[in-house]
């Protein structure tokens, strides 16, 4: 009886949406524009449940904020589109207190359902960031940092930090370019991509390619559980993973490096000068070592272990099927 009677409310609301006027069902939109005087560094936090999140470097003593609202009616009934436009405009959701800076947050549960609300935002480049949206893109240029951005979906674009950056999305492409600091990026699905990155690497997709260059010193971990994964200029140790696609690594091992595909093949590239001990195995495929290798135990077209140079840091490297490639 209970799920009859679930299915007959059901039912029923289906009927009334499908007689109300397309006046309440409809859709509006607005914008605002608000500039906040500041007199240092900014504490900036931004927050939309659907939106995009975009900020930039700017003068300052002024953080300058443009959100561009979309909403629609509830076919329930409450506020229309229209009503919750014009209180947005009226009174954006924006707070300030000295130098902290608050975007995003709507008390009103109705004021906020069905409501997107995307943000333009120019700051000062001494800038603390932490931003978050539901589903939509991100892109953060010019500021000192640190910078955390999240989305649920959607890509995200960091560039030029002079911190630490933290970026992780549900579904969607993570790009960095010129990043002075630690970096961690995460997405469920998407590629990740990064130049000019100095500091710790830690990069993580649960499928879609990595490819990120280091230009100083610290230790890189990136996973990926399909796709192929290229770093370079690594200058400290390295955890590669692959489940399926090609790895290929270039730098100097300071630390110890493990490279492992479930299936593909592995490419090093160290200097010429390098000295390592070395354990690589493949369980279909060759391995190839460009470097004078000092054997310990037995060698086979399939598995090498020994010293290059007198040894030194671990090359540790595997794949279940592919070749692999000392160069």
């Amino acid at each position: 009886m209970k799920s009859q009677f679930e299915r007959g409310q059901f039912l029923a609301m289906l009927a009334i949406a499908a007689a109300l006027p397309l006046s309440l069902l409809a859709a509006a939109e607005g914008s605002f524009d608000r500039t906040l005087k500041v007199t240092g560094a900014v504490e900036l936090e931004v927050k939309t449940g659907s939106g995009s999140i975009s900020v930039h470097n700017g003068d300052a003593g002024a953080v300058q904020i443009h959100g561009r609202i979309h909403a629609r009616s509830d076919w329930r009934g409450g506020l229309d589109a229209e009503d919750k436009v014009r209180r947005l405009e009226t009174n954006p959701p924006i707070e300030q207190s000295g130098n902290v800076i608050r975007i995003g947050r709507i008390d009103d549960e109705e004021l906020r359902r069905n409501v997107s609300i995307s943000y333009e935002i120019v700051t000062p480049v001494e800038t603390r960031l932490a931003s978050q949206t539901g589903s939509g893109s991100q892109t953060v240029e010019g500021i000192h940092g640190p910078v955390s951005a999240g989305t649920g979906s959607g890509s995200i674009t960091i560039n030029n930090i002079s911190n630490e950056v933290r970026a992780s999305t549900g579904s969607g492409d993570v790009r960095m370019d010129v990043i002075k600091g630690r970096v961690s990026a995460h997405t469920g699905s998407g590629g990740i991509r990064g130049a000019g990155i100095a500091g710790p690497l830690q990069a993580e997709t649960g499928s879609g390619n990595v490819r990120l260059e280091q230009t100083a010193s610290g230790n890189v971990e990136v996973r990926t559980g399909s796709g192929s994964v290229e770093v370079a200029g690594v200058r400290g140790s390295l955890r590669a993973h692959t489940g399926s696609g090609n790895i290929t690594a270039q730098g100097e091992p300071t630390g110890d490096w493990r490279l492992d595909a479930g299936s593909g093949s592995v490419t090093v590239r160290l200097p010429s000068q390098a000295g390592f001990d070395l354990r690589a195995h493949t369980g279909s495929g060759r391995v190839e070592v460009g470097h004078p290798v000092t054997v310990q135990g037995t060698i086979s077209p399939r598995r090498i272990e020994g010293k290059v140079r007198n040894g030194g840091a671990l090359l540790d490297v595997s794949t279940g099927s592919g070749n692999i490639h000392i160069e």
